[in-house]
């Protein structure tokens, strides 16, 4: 029985919202469908999650131990940076992606401003009432929390979360990244025109409903 609750699993466990389908769950968790489905049937047939008018999981302490899973696992081993992109999804409180990372999600990976792997920030909106339980969360898997960018020499990884608290919350989700909308980070990337110009460009293009008017001359850097 315990075999089932591997480190892929227990993020499964963890992402599931009531009701949710396999299918939501692998995009929320950017894991290919069918190894989401595989793992499903092996929780289900554990008995740690049933399917009945969409996914949920049966009792709110294998969510608990799904979590500490994950939290020790993560003590052990740092967490990625692409690891750490799906690690908010393990809380209980909303956020949105936010500034840099909110224009990286709203171009679907198209524009990613250059960030030092060995140094990096990574913007998240959350509700001001939540901020004290998201510092305890983030504290669980050794990622270190901040309100402004720290310099790097302040911290003992390459990862720090910079929170954006907020009185209420907006959300928009694309590719299965919960972001703020696109308005608000157009409003963003306007007040940085230089540094975006050529991803507000971009934008310009891929939505049909925008008329933004930007040039952009010079070839985009583009990084993956």
């Amino acid at each position: 029985m315990y075999e089932t609750l591997d480190e892929t699993a227990a993020q499964i466990i963890l992402a599931i919202e009531s009701g949710d389908s396999i299918r939501r769950v692998s995009q929320a968790l950017h894991t290919p469908y069918e190894t989401v489905r595989q793992a499903v049937n092996r929780l289900e047939d554990a008995g740690y999650v049933r399917y009945d008018a969409g996914l949920s999981v049966v009792d709110d302490r294998v969510r608990s131990a799904a979590r500490e899973l994950i939290a020790a696992s993560a003590s052990v081993s740092p967490p990625s940076i692409e690891e750490a992109y799906v690690i908010p999804q393990f809380s209980d409180w909303p956020f949105a992606f936010a500034r840099i990372d909110a224009v990286y999600v709203w171009t679907q990976g198209g524009y990613q401003v250059g960030r030092n792997p060995d140094d990096y920030p990574l913007f998240i909106a959350v509700r001001e009432q939540d901020v004290g339980a998201w510092e305890s969360f983030f504290e669980s898997f050794d990622l270190p929390t901040t309100f402004d960018r720290r310099p790097r020499d302040e911290l003992t990884g390459p990862l720090q979360i910079v929170l954006d608290p907020q009185p209420s919350l907006e959300m928009d989700y694309v590719e299965g990244y919960p972001v703020i909308p696109r308005a608000e980070t157009i409003k963003y990337m306007n007040e940085n025109y230089t540094q975006f110009q050529s991803a507000l460009a971009m934008l310009d293009r891929m939505y049909d409903d925008l008329d933004l008017g930007v040039t952009y001359r010079e070839t985009e850097r583009v990084q993956p």
